[in-house]
């Protein structure tokens, strides 16, 4: 799933909100049936629901493994989360490579699929990816784009926030236009992709 909107729509602050990082003022979220609102960030994490935020917001001097192991400091099974560790340096091979470097002297590529290989690392359902191209370089998007789609792939719910609204409509099965805090227009990806009135808003067509 992807929200696109202009900037100040309210995209980051409803991601900051299903967090529990900001209060909901009145309605429910509900996540597998449950309504979530009111709840602590780290309860709502050990649902199953994390955020990887805008801005990466790494443990600049830990290493990559430290940081890593950060994304998983609410499990206890630690026979899984060394599994998961080995799974991420397989789904980010660069990563492996700078297992031992602190995460503040990464390139801004790196340090962005290692904030998306920590959030993974607490086995969330859902993961919250906010602006997660922003700052990279075209090829660098690209690459970034077919890990999503392979975290897609493992049945791991997403929820992009993303300024390339053209990537990120071919990538969703669904998605959602979002105005002022307000869902003006949803539909499938292929649906809103197409839509004039999206077209000319927001992919410049």
């Amino acid at each position: 799933m992807t929200v696109i909107g202009a900037n100040g729509a309210g995209k980051t602050t409803l991601f900051l909100t299903i967090s529990g990082f900001v209060p909901a003022l009145k309605g429910t979220i509900e996540h597998d049936g449950k309504n979530i609102v009111g709840l602590d960030s780290a309860d709502i994490v050990r649902l199953g629901i994390c955020q990887v935020p805008e801005g990466r917001q790494l443990f600049p001097m830990m290493t990559v493994k430290e940081n890593l192991e950060m994304g998983a400091y609410l499990r206890k099974d630690r026979k899984g989360i060394s599994q998961d560790l080995e799974q991420m340096y397989q789904l980010f091979p660069r990563l492996s490579e700078r297992t031992k470097q602190q995460a503040g002297t990464l390139s801004g590529g790196e340090q962005q699929m290692l904030a998306i290989a920590r959030g993974l690392m607490s086995n969330p359902k859902l993961l919250l990816l906010d602006e997660p191209s922003l700052g990279l370089s075209p090829v660098l998007i690209e690459t970034l784009f077919t890990i999503i789609n392979e975290i897609k792939s493992r049945k791991i719910t997403i929820l992009l926030n993303e300024q390339n609204a053209a990537m990120a409509l071919r990538l969703a099965d669904r998605g959602y236009v979002m105005q002022l805090g307000n869902i003006m227009l949803e539909g499938t990806g292929n649906e809103l992709l197409n839509n004039d009135q999206v077209r000319k808003l927001y992919l410049g067509m």
